[in-house]
């Protein structure tokens, strides 16, 4: 896979992109990930990427040309065809749903924006899709497309080393990923559950996915309203 991020701020993405996981299927040729400066496509002599909104109101909203061009430049870089993505608060929710379905496409372009938001004409030229990781507002689109980034990325085929674990996680099957433990066997008066000590792994299932119910039942019903057949992030 490919991941293009268009953004006014590439240096924040570099150490996050080269840390753990991420960093890893980088360097094993597992991922492709680059970030251009939306500013270097800009026809402004002093590289102006924004405007005052027209009928006013606060910020400064990002103007069309340095967008488009931009869009339109990178997506030369290379033959396969883009999935467009802007993070925005309109967007579609990320879930596990849509990160497995963006996990498939051979290229992701990622637009972040900043400021006050985009010129409505950008929505409507390049028809990306939208996408909001949260029904909360970020001073930019940076931290949100980290975020989707991280998400896809460790869905690749050989990211994470053991694909089975992508099927116990929280939200695999629709509930909260079952409790946890490691050594000590006690730890302040806190013991793990014996269930887990004795080696009979079909009772370790049915414990598991017990306490993933019980577990969901206490902090996310309304997964279990749905079904379990809508997936969501945490």
């Amino acid at each position: 896979m490919r991941i293009d991020v268009l953004t006014l701020f590439p240096e924040v993405f570099e150490p996050f992109f080269s840390s753990s996981i991420i960093g890893r299927a980088r360097s094993a040729g597992q991922v492709v990930i680059d970030c251009h400066n939306i500013r270097d496509y800009s026809s402004d002599p002093h590289r102006k990427v924004d405007d005052r909104p027209y009928g006013g109101g606060p910020g400064m909203v990002l103007q069309c040309q340095p967008v488009f061009d931009s869009v339109a430049a990178v997506e030369r870089m290379s033959a396969a065809p883009a999935h467009r993505v802007v993070l925005t608060p309109r967007g579609e929710r990320l879930t596990e749903v849509l990160v497995r379905r963006l996990s498939h496409e051979p290229r992701l372009l990622l637009i972040a924006g900043h400021y006050e938001g985009f010129d409505e004409r950008i929505f409507l030229g390049l028809r990306p899709h939208e996408i909001s990781i949260g029904d909360f507002v970020l001073s930019g689109g940076e931290a949100a497309a980290m975020v989707l980034v991280d998400a896809v990325v460790r869905l690749l085929p050989g990211v994470l080393g053991a694909d089975d674990a992508l099927h116990e996680e929280s939200f695999a099957d629709g509930l909260l990923e079952y409790p946890q433990y490691t050594r000590p066997r006690e730890y302040a008066d806190m013991s793990v559950p014996d269930v887990l000590l004795a080696g009979d792994h079909g009772k370790i299932a049915e414990w598991r996915r017990a306490a993933a119910l019980e577990l969901t039942k206490k902090r996310r019903p309304d997964l279990l309203e749905r079904g379990g057949t809508e997936m969501v992030a945490g």
